[in-house]
């Protein structure tokens, strides 16, 4: 739902897991999934949602990548060493003071801290949505596999321009044209 300034009204967070380079460097679509989630976090930035990032164990394995970063320049950051993106420290106090009710995912790696950040939000009762085609793992069969249990659990998988061209629902909207324009700069 939009107010009359086209602002969503619910509050929805982008969640980013892990896109840092340690990670990427070994995964058989790194430039796929950074150009998804590019395009995810730009999107986001351009409709008013928040962005999150979370970085798994940062002082071992480096940051998320500054190119990410610089697309959204007041997201947050949480540092975690448990796998679930729920767990990084401050996140649950970022989430309930900002009254979230729904978290869109993205990131890496599928199998492991994308499985267990969505069965972990949706056991607390937040609405999830993983980005399909913005989420990556080193075995592509078990990441397709894990996306049909986490839709089987409840959670929604869709294509990130499904998901924002369902946010925007009508091509008056006044982020529509640079949406298309981000569509095709990020492929």
């Amino acid at each position: 739902m939009n107010d009359e300034s086209g602002q969503l009204v619910r509050k929805i967070v982008l969640l980013v897991l892990d896109m840092q380079e340690s990670f990427l460097k070994v995964m058989p679509d790194r430039e796929r999934v950074l150009a998804r989630c590019s395009l995810a976090v730009s999107a986001a930035t351009l409709c008013g949602i928040d962005v999150v990032f979370t970085e798994q164990m940062p002082d071992k394995l480096g940051p998320t990548l500054p190119e990410l970063l610089a697309l959204a320049p007041e997201a947050a950051v949480f540092s975690k060493e448990a796998f679930s993106g729920m767990d990084a420290h401050g996140m649950d106090r970022y989430l309930s003071a900002g009254e979230t009710e729904h978290l869109l995912i993205a990131g890496l790696e599928t199998p492991i801290c994308v499985y267990q950040t969505a069965l972990a939000a949706y056991g607390q009762d937040l609405g999830v949505t993983l980005l399909a085609d913005a989420l990556t793992c080193r075995r592509p069969d078990d990441g397709q596999q894990i996306l049909s249990a986490l839709r089987h659990a409840g959670c929604h998988v869709l294509p990130t321009e499904t998901v924002f061209y369902s946010l925007l629902a009508d091509a008056r909207h006044p982020a529509f044209r640079a949406f298309t324009q981000l569509v095709k700069k990020y492929g």
